[in-house]
């Protein structure tokens, strides 16, 4: 079977690496343009063509796949099956014909639950205690296609948008494995998605990272968990702006005002609109994340008001 593969990110990894285990690698790999990345803003390559070139795959990577070129190029390669796995740019309805077998995607959430650009993320800031990955048929609709099949995993209540990323990404490598025998018979039957059960998973903006001590100490754990590594929930002392890497909600009553800190000493604890929030990990701008505890060793905080 001659597969195209496109994806971009470390999420994408492990799914190429199952196809190059299977004994059937990609005959091309598409994945985005070389950007700048780090502190340094050095031109770098993305994690899927990284991992490609080490195995000698050919890569494409076109800015879009709009283009006749582009199309006319994809046709030459004469693929059975295109995998797309956090792929980043939208493929055109002329490109979903080209493949025998057709283009599946891999997506991290359960659908039709969370389809779009975050699902991970707002899983864990709605609470859901169960997520998991879908492969399915890929129509001109965002994530609207007939699902092939789904793998679960519960969401445990110190995951992080971090830690869930790594364990669907396994997850969904692991699917499409399984599912390949069945995709390259072109047997594999689809559900159709009940569109009544739809949400969507609106793209992270960095705005939403600002904490909000009115808000309670559980929905506040969930946006610290959320939003670790990206964009990072942040409040301010005295000016300077904290970042929260890691939190864990307590139900302490107390009727202090939201921001306070009540316990300063081995513990980092903040009063929120309801309950207590235990900060476990800090960093301050310029230094690296610490502890909590480290943190308080060089900061007197008790009675301060956070994010004023």
């Amino acid at each position: 079977m001659r597969i195209v593969f496109a994806g971009t990110p470390e999420f994408a990894v492990p799914a190429l690496r199952a196809l190059i285990a299977s004994g059937n690698p990609p005959c091309a790999v598409y994945t985005q343009p070389d950007r700048p990345a780090g502190r340094g803003r050095r031109i770098a390559s993305s994690p899927v063509k990284q991992l490609a070139s080490d195995h000698g795959l050919p890569v494409f990577q076109p800015e879009s796949l709009k283009g006749p070129e582009e199309l006319e190029r994809l046709r030459e390669l004469a693929p059975d099956l295109m995998v797309v796995v956090a792929y980043g740019l939208i493929l055109p309805p002329p490109v979903l014909t080209v493949p025998r077998l057709g283009c599946v995607n891999i997506h991290a959430s359960l659908l039709p639950r969370w389809r779009g650009a975050a699902p991970i993320q707002r899983a864990i800031l709605a609470g859901d205690r169960e997520t998991g990955v879908t492969l399915m048929r890929i129509e001109p609709r965002l994530d609207a296609g007939p699902m092939l099949g789904k793998r679960s995993c519960l969401i445990g209540d110190d995951d992080s948008a971090a830690t869930l990323h790594d364990r669907l990404a396994g997850l969904g490598a692991e699917l499409l494995a399984e599912l390949l025998p069945a995709l390259a018979e072109g047997c594999l039957a689809g559900e159709a998605q009940d569109e009544s059960r739809v949400t969507y998973a609106e793209k992270i903006e960095k705005s939403e990272a600002r904490i909000d001590w009115q808000q309670d100490a559980t929905t506040l754990s969930r946006r610290v968990r959320a939003f670790n590594p990206w964009p990072v929930a942040e409040t301010t002392l005295d000016g300077t702006v904290l970042r929260i890497w890691s939190a864990r909600a307590l139900d302490t009553p107390q009727d202090t005002a939201p921001g306070t800190v009540l316990a300063a000493a081995k513990n980092l604890d903040v009063a929120c609109g309801r309950g207590t929030l235990r900060i476990l990990e800090i960093q301050t701008p310029g230094k690296r994340r610490m502890s909590a505890a480290d943190f308080l060793n060089a900061h007197a905080l008790a009675g301060k008001r956070l994010g004023t």
